[in-house]
């Protein structure tokens, strides 16, 4: 199974997939990482990526979960239905869980956050390209990131499923 953990920047998609990935013994990765350095640049300054600049980082990020022969946690923004589906395909083993908060939550830990490109000034890109998705776990993320994590387990069988 591949387990990929969306949401906006600062729903504490990293955070958690870290937990879960420690809990379970899986790989994790984070999708932050397959950003090419213009998309990082941009970010950097404050502009939000579009459906262009996404391309390259989402066909990485694609390559990843295919050659994966063993069960990971992605944490990836996966914002838009479309991205989804195209990380999803040919896969039957990906599962998403959507990180939900509202927006003064997300700006509030976006402030205060260091050492990561993106700030706050993108919160605004990131919930105008959301689209939330009817068919994943939705977890509450105003929630310790322990007990989400431990929830995710809970619902998706996680440890009873041997992945």
């Amino acid at each position: 199974m591949i387990l990929i953990i969306t949401g906006v920047a600062g729903a504490g998609k990293t955070t958690i997939g870290k937990i879960l990935a420690k809990k379970l013994g899986w790989k994790f990765y984070d999708a932050d990482d397959f950003h090419p350095q213009s998309n990082i640049e941009k970010m950097r300054r404050g502009v939000s990526l579009n459906d262009e600049d996404r391309r390259p980082w989402l066909e990485a990020l694609r390559r990843l979960i295919g050659q994966q022969k063993s069960p990971a946690v992605i944490a990836c923004s996966a914002l838009k239905q479309s991205y989804r589906e195209y990380l999803q395909e040919g896969r039957g083993d990906v599962k998403f869980v959507f990180l939900k908060g509202d927006r003064e939550l997300i700006r509030e830990r976006l402030e205060e956050r260091a050492g990561h490109y993106a700030k706050a000034d993108l919160l605004e890109g990131q919930f105008g390209a959301l689209e939330e998705p009817e068919d994943a776990l939705t977890e509450d993320v105003s929630r310790d990131a322990e007990a989400i994590s431990d929830d995710i387990i809970r619902q998706l069988k996680l440890l009873e499923r041997g992945d």
